[in-house]
């Protein structure tokens, strides 16, 4: 089935580009986009039509690093650094999981809020129960999100609580694999928790099977000082903490390393080299006074840099909103740096918010002919002075002032889901 969307386009085809077509129309078939056009040609005016009119439509958002099972704990312990945070708050939040009822409540209203808010590709964290990610799954299909979701691995230097033998941590992760198969938008992603939460003995064997099941991989990588400082206590073999996961096989083309703010210029080589991802958290790296991330150096020395949300150390789920953050931590950077790093554009945020985490999932910027559509659709009038600005002010403006009541249509995967 043909359907015709009517509105302002506008994409990032590059980083720091902004492309915008007004009153252009997308025509998709059966979910998938088989043109654009600047008008309907005659053939296509039988077809439905969902006319935005004078709304602007997006590619939908991609939230690259969150935690499923934080959703509950938003904007708690902000005014604690990371290891503390996580002792106090967070393994007794994750912990919950244990409860399917629970667990099936909480990500029901995650996986719709984060298609309410324009989110329609992630890679997310679950908690270390197998059932819980199981269900967390379930609910991002349901909800038409697609992308990766990991059972979380840790089996050291976590509370009594909450945590994993390793003989339990292989085992659970092999029943969740084999529970994965029935999975079609979402697929697994193997999830060691960071370097001090898992063994040597457990990164080896994870490592193992991301090879032999060609399976990909997501950490955190110098997030904190005081991680850094721990993980060289727990490695003392490797130089810095990326060595970490590189001996055990979990450095690889596809690895997301959420975090790098203090990644030097060696760490950095490293993730060019192997093709790793950093995802940039910059409302988490804030709240809890990680420090600013060198996106501008990552992405001018050709590190593959896209955003995550963080939640809960971020507080933000809508991604505009990160993308906000995005751009004034680089600000912060630049006055860091005595005015000598340049702070990230609108423009430059919008892409790694869009069009770089797409990439990822192996998606051309914009809405490319032959893949399933993702896209938002915002509801700017109730701002004013729509007549007076250009397609590309009118875009800047939502970036800072769209909240999730100004998403007014979400299209995921193909299919219209607000």
């Amino acid at each position: 089935m043909r359907r015709v969307l009517h509105g302002n386009l506008v994409y990032a085809p590059a980083l720091g580009a902004l492309e915008t077509a007004e009153h252009a129309y997308l025509v998709t078939e059966n979910g998938i986009v088989t043109g654009q056009f600047s008008a309907l040609p005659e053939r296509f005016l039988d077809d439905p039509i969902d006319d935005f009119h004078d709304a602007l439509i997006l590619p939908a958002f991609t939230d690259l690093h969150l935690h499923a099972p934080q959703y509950p704990m938003l904007g708690m312990g902000m005014d604690l650094p990371l290891l503390d945070w996580l002792e106090r708050y967070t393994f007794r939040t994750e912990a919950r999981f244990a409860d399917p009822d629970y667990a099936r409540a909480v990500y029901r209203t995650l996986a719709n809020a984060l298609i309410r808010n324009g989110t329609t590709r992630v890679s997310m964290f679950s908690s270390l129960h197998t059932d819980a990610t199981l269900i967390l799954m379930e609910e991002l299909e349901r909800a038409g999100i697609s992308g990766l979701v990991g059972k979380v691995s840790m089996d050291r230097n976590s509370p009594a609580y909450y945590t994993e033998s390793t003989e339990e941590s292989k085992r659970e992760t092999l029943r969740w694999l084999k529970a994965c198969e029935r999975f079609t938008r979402v697929r697994p992603i193997l999830t060691p928790r960071f370097t001090p939460s898992c063994s040597d003995r457990l990164m080896r064997w994870l490592g193992d099977l991301a090879k032999e099941s060609d399976l990909p991989v997501q950490s955190h990588l110098s997030e904190n000082r005081s991680e850094i400082a721990w993980v060289k206590e727990l490695a003392p073999d490797c130089e810095r903490y990326w060595e970490t996961y590189a001996k055990a096989g979990l450095w690889k083309p596809g690895t997301l390393m959420a975090h790098c703010v203090y990644s030097d210029a060696i760490e950095r080589k490293a993730m060019r080299d192997y093709g790793v991802t950093a995802v940039h958290c910059a409302d988490s790296n804030i709240n809890i006074a990680s420090g600013i991330a060198p996106v501008r150096v990552l992405l001018e020395e050709g590190t593959m840099v896209a955003l995550g949300s963080d939640i809960a150390g971020g507080a933000q789920l809508n991604m505009l909103e990160v993308m906000q953050m995005t751009i004034r931590a680089s600000k912060i950077k630049r006055i860091e740096t005595d005015w000598q790093t340049p702070f990230l554009t609108v423009a430059e945020a919008f892409y790694l918010g869009t069009t770089a985490g797409a990439a990822y999932f192996g998606h051309a910027p914009g809405f490319p002919i032959g893949k399933r559509l993702h896209a938002v659709v915002i509801d700017d009038r109730a701002w004013g002075d729509i007549d007076r600005l250009t397609i590309a002010e009118r875009f800047e403006r939502a970036v800072y002032l769209a909240k999730e009541p100004d998403i007014i249509a979400v299209y995921a995967d193909g299919v219209r889901r607000k």
